[in-house]
């Protein structure tokens, strides 16, 4: 698109190589330690050893660089929503991965993944048409439930996982967690843009280092990784498909492509070139190719980190060439083991640290978005009150449903798939799919584009701009190949 006859919009603009590396950096920064947090969790979690945990790590970061090139560049009219969108690990498959590794192993983690990239794949397009379907009432009660279900995996890694062990909930490791979640709050009240941005960044390096100190930390496998490397395909071995597994993981592509649609649409209002349906289309069937790379390579599901997004408000730069640096960088960064090694060195009560206000943080995003709600003459309270309730049930009762099939204990053991299936059937049930949500006009178009701060989460919009006919191209559709770095 041209803003004047010859004039690029300053989306599609090439800048100094020099400024690319620099402006790409900073997005890396500000959205590593959300990325590499899943990883780690999830090989905490399931008891992996460290140099397990670093080949995740490493796969991650270059599945997340894959993905943002994508979105940055696009493929054709195929993949791509052509913004400076950065991709990377979401939180909301962290409790179904647990799960499903736990009951059935790593195959089975990755053969669900893989499926999910298909079935993200295959409905991408529809999925663009009907995001009505998913209003604030859905979307704040699954992003509640998504940050309060995973504290208690903050508080494991703190604590330690079994509370009869003699080293269960260890005062020095109390400690530490408690020093860098006030570095966290200190840097947050004092700082501002983008230093306070980087605040949970800071606070895990300064985390490492202490634990160094204190000797919790052991790079003894540092020494002997590769400077170069990537992990081979399949890793953990063929994929396994269960069919609970899959069922719940297609549940999560749902939920991460509600996230990426307000993101996507939350930096198209902010460099000024709203995405069309077409272009969520392709950004979305982007986010579903991440699964089939994360099948294939041992990786995680990715979604757009809504962090970049006020990165983008912040620093006013438009160009989606930035966001191509900030790919190519963390492809970098996934090909270096040593990182790898070292980022899964890391100590428990320092990520469990970081983890905590990330998760905590993402709770009151939910509940943020939960004041969009109508409450008054309707039973969404009541809505709201069964879903989380229901959801809650695993976490606060983990053999609730042990009498259960496993693949049913798959489903519904996990917080998250249980309350969406909940939440949007009781939508359906008592508001139906016609009523318009009080956020949207006669026309059905939003007042105002969906807020996002810095927690990686954006409250989701009621309506998208449809696409245009075929013989009139959408005036922010690329319509020539996208140039490379």
């Amino acid at each position: 698109m041209t803003t004047e006859v010859g004039t690029k919009h300053p989306v599609d603009q090439m800048l100094p190589i020099g400024r690319l590396a620099v402006l790409g950096l900073q997005h890396v920064l500000v959205m590593y330690a959300g990325c590499v947090a899943v990883p780690l969790i999830v090989g905490g979690a399931l008891k992996l050893d460290g140099g397990t945990i670093a080949i995740l790590v490493n796969a991650d970061l270059f599945v997340a660089g894959l993905v943002t090139v994508i979105q940055s560049l696009g493929i054709a009219r195929i993949l791509g929503v052509r913004l400076p969108v950065v991709a990377g690990a979401t939180f909301t498959a962290l409790n179904p991965m647990i799960l499903i590794g736990a009951k059935y192993g790593m195959p089975a983690v990755y053969g669900a993944i893989l499926a999910s990239g298909v079935f993200g794949l295959l409905i991408a397009k529809p999925f663009a048409k009907i995001i009505h379907l998913f209003p604030p009432l859905v979307t704040g009660t699954v992003i509640t439930i998504i940050g309060l279900s995973l504290i208690d995996a903050g508080a494991g890694l703190i604590a330690g996982n079994d509370d009869s062990a003699p080293g269960y909930g260890q005062l020095s490791h109390l400690a530490l967690a408690g020093a860098i979640v006030l570095l966290i709050v200190l840097l947050n009240r004092f700082t501002r843009g983008f230093l306070a941005s980087l605040s949970v960044l800071i606070g895990l390096i300064f985390g490492l280092i202490v634990a160094s100190i204190m000797g919790l930390s052991d790079f003894s496998g540092v020494g002997g990784a590769g400077w170069f490397g990537l992990a081979k395909p399949f890793y953990f071995g063929p994929p396994e498909f269960r069919a609970a597994a899959i069922v719940s993981m297609c549940i999560v592509m749902l939920v991460i492509y509600v996230e990426s649609t307000a993101d996507m649409i939350a930096v198209g209002e902010a460099v000024g070139k709203r995405p069309t349906e077409n272009d969520v289309a392709r950004g979305l069937a982007a986010d579903g190719l991440s699964g089939i790379l994360a099948g294939v390579f041992n990786s995680f599901l990715d979604t757009a980190f809504a962090q970049n997004v006020g990165l983008v408000q912040v620093t006013r730069v438009r160009s989606r060439f930035v966001v191509t640096a900030a790919g190519v960088i963390l492809v970098l960064l996934g090909l270096i083991p040593k990182l790898g090694e070292i980022i899964a060195a890391v100590p428990g009560p320092v990520i469990g640290a970081a983890a905590l206000v990330m998760f905590a943080t993402v709770t009151a995003v939910g509940i943020r978005s939960l004041r969009r709600v109508e409450f008054d003459g309707t039973q969404n309270l009541l809505i709201i009150a069964v879903s989380l309730g229901a959801g809650m049930i695993p976490v606060v009762a983990p053999n609730f449903y042990a009498r259960m099939p496993d693949e049913l204990q798959i489903i519904f053991g996990s917080s998250i798939t249980t309350t969406v299936i909940i939440v949007f059937l009781l939508n359906l049930l008592f508001n139906g799919v016609g009523r318009r949500s009080p956020a949207t006009d006669e026309t059905g178009a939003a007042h105002s584009s969906p807020a996002t701060d810095e927690t990686g989460v954006a409250e989701i919009p009621t309506a998208i701009p449809p696409a245009k006919d075929a013989e009139t191209p959408p005036a922010n559709t690329l319509e020539t190949p996208a140039k490379s770095v």
